[in-house]
């Protein structure tokens, strides 16, 4: 369970640690974070599913390294921990190629070609430089570290380097930036319903809070069954509604058209994604016929409800404003399909539980092989007859769009 007081993995610098086995992935990742997050041991391949272990490395701030399988791996196993490892590469924004006294292979070039094509700032580690070999001029080209993460060895160095040659950007625009300012009211609709995480909020609607909360605007929380009630009690209507978006229905109903209104997901869809792109795939919809294949992903992998939004809602909007006949798939996790091209849309959660690189890669991919892709909370608006009205508050996007 995650704890509630922690930063979500989401929000993190991710420090990808690749190379092939048996050379010191493990044992650098338990260096580097002081403990024993990996597994070690002398024998090829120990690692197999990504390891992840999150720290805080000032002035950096809180970021995770994963630990991944050896790229060299092999069998049809091999393949499959290989494959899984390419995908933390997709969300990594710094790496570490790791090697030893073999220096640079063509795997590593390989890999090393890849993440410049992928503009991602990387480190070359040489491991085990505690037993005294040498490594040729092509390795010494990249400014290698050398350490010992079984001694503990250069790892102060190492950390050193990453902290110079992170090239960390600015954090990403605040999920209400723009929308809100200092001393604005926000109305914030959470229903508690089968799906609401006993004794706390949902992710979403707590980065919401703590975003609102960081520009000096003013949150009011409260359930969709007590709305009306919360609005007559304050003193000026509020500056903007943002609800769950399943609740989008009965929350338009009881507001003022002249306030506006959004919802947790599509300010995800803003923050971390294409919210122009979003909003132009669900009006791809129409086009959809009898036989047209619809995927429907959600990050997280939470144990499923009977009204489960993923598998039960969506599916009985879409039969309210898509044809007769659609087949619908699922994919949920940190996993996406690599063969998308068999869809005619994507209907994708917030992906509140998804950092922004991977939430690009997928919209990004989805526009490239021209399947229409939208967001959760983007479609529910529109099943609801009420798209332009939840995307009003952003006066950039609807400008775009027309």
């Amino acid at each position: 369970m995650q704890d509630i007081n922690a930063t979500p993995i989401s929000k993190r610098f991710v420090i990808g640690i690749f190379g092939r086995r048996n050379v010191g992935k493990s044992s650098l990742v338990n260096a580097l974070t002081g403990q024993s997050a990996s597994v070690v041991s002398d024998v090829a391949g120990t690692t197999t599913d990504p390891v992840s272990k999150a720290m805080e490395m000032l002035p950096i701030g809180p970021v995770v390294f994963v630990d991944t399988a050896g790229l060299d791996d092999d069998g049809e196993l091999g393949t499959m921990r290989v494959e899984k490892s390419r995908e933390v590469l997709r969300r990594t924004d710094y790496v570490l190629v790791v090697t030893d006294e073999k220096g640079i292979t063509t795997l590593e070039q390989s890999l090393i070609d890849e993440i410049r094509e992928r503009k991602v700032p990387f480190s070359v580690v040489v491991n085990k430089s505690d037993t005294g070999f040498q490594v040729d001029d092509i390795t010494m080209l990249f400014s290698p570290v050398f350490v010992s993460a079984k001694n503990i060895e250069g790892i102060s160095k190492l950390k050193q380097r990453i902290i110079e040659s992170s090239g960390r950007q600015a954090e990403s625009p605040s999920l209400i930036s723009g929308v809100l300012r200092p001393y604005d009211t926000a109305v914030l609709v959470t229903p508690i319903d089968s799906a609401a995480p006993k004794g706390r909020l949902i992710l979403p609607q707590q980065q919401t809070i703590r975003d609102i909360l960081d520009i000096g605007a003013i949150p009011v929380v409260t359930r969709e069954t007590e709305l009306e009630r919360v609005i007559s009690k304050l003193k000026n209507p509020p500056n903007i509604v943002i609800t769950d978006s399943q609740a989008f229905g009965y929350v338009e109903q009881r507001i003022s058209a002249e306030v506006p209104l959004t919802s947790f997901s599509i300010l995800f869809a803003r923050q971390k994604s294409n919210l122009k792109e979003m909003v132009s795939g669900v009006r791809q919809i129409k086009n959809l016929k009898q036989g047209s294949r619809v995927l429907i992903v959600e990050a997280c992998t939470h144990h499923k409800q009977m009204d489960d939004i993923a598998t039960v809602k969506i599916p009985k909007w879409i039969k309210m404003v898509a044809s007769e006949g659609i087949q619908l798939e699922w994919a949920s996790g940190s996993t996406f399909p690599k063969r998308i091209d068999i869809y005619d849309m994507i209907i994708h959660c917030g992906g509140c539980m998804l950092n922004e690189k991977e939430m690009h890669y997928r919209t990004t991919l989805s526009t490239q092989r021209q399947i229409p892709i939208t967001n959760y909370g983007v479609f529910i608006a529109y099943a609801n007859g009420i798209l332009d009205r939840a995307i009003a508050p952003f006066p950039e996007i609807v400008t775009s769009i027309k």
